[in-house]
């Protein structure tokens, strides 16, 4: 399977289900609701208050499961999906990964005053379902081998990107495969058609999206 089908998924989601394993009730899987970002290597990062239940689950054991719904879909039997088997930690965010959590989710802002707390997910297997035929597995060494863009070389091109674009567009992050923006206040993912080889390319693409 195709990473890149993959991380489109992951970017149109804002949403997930986040399953952890329950401490009250040792064998029994505890789903909860979360919002999401990814970092630069398309690692799920979410933040969780430490009175949550899936915070106290996630700190005792760290092996997770996330499940992804394509979003506007509702016939979620042939809708694209996708399942990722993975290992949490929670960790001190630098500040370029909390601002771009923070574009994502701005009313993050409140709840990290409060003492919710950085949590990511490193991807061990993930299983996507794409279509009709179109299923399989993704393992850790080819999630891994995906190009990574340095978040501050991210912030450049966001910058100058979202000078030269319209105020209806309100980027919010870009990669290799393409870009996260606010459409009129509509969330949606742009796709490259193919993977970007450098910056200036993806600086290239950004400045098309009108």
């Amino acid at each position: 399977m195709k990473p890149d089908l993959a991380i489109s998924l992951l970017h149109q989601c804002r949403h997930a289900t986040l399953a952890t394993q329950s401490q009250h009730d040792p064998g029994y899987p505890y789903a909860s609701a979360i919002q999401y970002c990814c970092d630069e290597h398309h690692h799920p990062v979410f933040v969780a208050s430490a009175l949550a239940e899936h915070s106290k689950n996630l700190l005792a054991d760290p092996h997770i499961s996330l499940s992804l719904l394509a979003p506007g879909d509702d016939a979620a039997q042939s809708a694209s999906r996708m399942t990722i088997l993975g290992d949490a930690e929670c960790f001190e965010a630098p500040d370029a990964l909390r601002q771009r959590l923070l574009r994502y989710i701005p009313e993050a802002e409140e709840w990290l005053a409060l003492d919710f707390m950085f949590f990511r997910l490193r991807p061990k297997r993930l299983r996507l379902i794409a279509g009709l035929g179109r299923m399989g597995w993704i393992d850790q060494s080819a999630w891994r081998a995906l190009p990574a863009l340095v978040p501050d070389v991210e912030s450049a091109l966001l910058e100058e990107a979202q000078a030269a674009l319209p105020a209806s567009i309100r980027l919010l992050g870009c990669d290799y495969f393409g870009a996260d923006l606010l459409e009129e206040g509509r969330y949606r993912r742009a796709d490259w058609e193919a993977a970007s080889k450098a910056p200036a390319q993806i600086r290239d693409r950004l400045l098309q999206l009108v």
